[in-house]
């Protein structure tokens, strides 16, 4: 499973969280602690909002270790609100067009998670994509089936009711097609001002999710920045299953539950 982790708070140089830490997510590309999948080198990807509504995306097929722009980048960078990912794949192509995360207009999402036997309905997922944003789908991976998905089902206009839509279809798809294998969905949406971020699973435990706040910011992530060892890491609190948290830009935080709507 890939690992992954979004900030927002007073603007901070990207290297802060993604290089420093003990555990940071760089680290964790190489080593993860809580994932069954240990090493994420299957590329990697920034997103960032700066002075612009849209926002700034760097994605490659680097191992997020091995890749000296990311570093320069990322010491360069200033954002008070971004997302990181490093992924493993689950047998889709390591290819640019399948990195996370994944950008339209001035929305940006990332995944964590796999939809359980997506080949079996991969086409009738794609037929349920609007026309409008089918173009726009560049990549093979079900995450940005997912993303187009939540603008057919209302994004912009409405982000939770898209997202429970969604996730519902999907469900109700894979149950009709006799599919056993769950829909993993840990993910996270922003589109600049608000962050939505879910940890729920069809019929199991879903990847792990943990959030922490500290003084003017919050993050959250698939797993602590802190070494384990570390006093520091009992601030952070794990996200349980089939709830979504709502962070405002303001830095006003609730945590809700999730359910995909039937």
């Amino acid at each position: 499973m890939c690992r992954w982790l979004t900030y927002c708070g007073e603007p901070i140089y990207l290297d802060k969280v993604l290089f420093e830490p003990k555990n940071s997510l760089i680290s964790q590309s190489l080593r993860a602690r809580h994932s069954h999948v240990t090493t994420n080198g299957d590329g990697f990807g920034i997103g960032w909002y700066g002075e612009r509504p849209q926002p700034g995306v760097y994605r490659d097929i680097l191992p997020a270790w091995n890749d000296q722009n990311l570093k320069s980048l990322a010491h360069q960078i200033r954002s008070g609100l971004f997302l990181a990912h490093v992924r493993a794949s689950t047998g889709t192509a390591t290819s640019r067009a399948n990195c996370h995360p994944f950008a339209h207009g001035k929305w940006l999402f990332m995944h964590n998670g796999q939809v359980g036997g997506y080949e079996r309905i991969r086409r009738r997922l794609e037929a349920m994509i609007d026309d409008k944003y089918y173009c726009a789908r560049v990549g093979t991976t079900d995450s940005e089936l997912i993303f187009y998905l939540l603008f057919s089902e209302g994004l912009e206009q409405d982000p939770m009711r898209a997202l429970t839509r969604s996730v519902g279809k999907i469900e109700q798809l894979a149950q009709a097609e006799g599919i056993n294998e769950p829909f993993k969905f840990t993910a996270v949406l922003s589109d600049g001002e608000t962050i939505y971020a879910i940890r729920h699973s069809s019929s199991d435990v879903p990847p792990t999710l943990y959030h922490v706040r500290r003084g003017d910011h919050v993050m959250v992530v698939s797993e602590p920045l802190d070494d384990d060892n570390d006093e520091s890491c009992f601030a952070w609190r794990e996200v349980p299953p089939s709830q979504m948290l709502v962070i405002e830009k303001s830095g006003k935080l609730d945590m809700v539950p999730f359910l995909a709507a039937a």
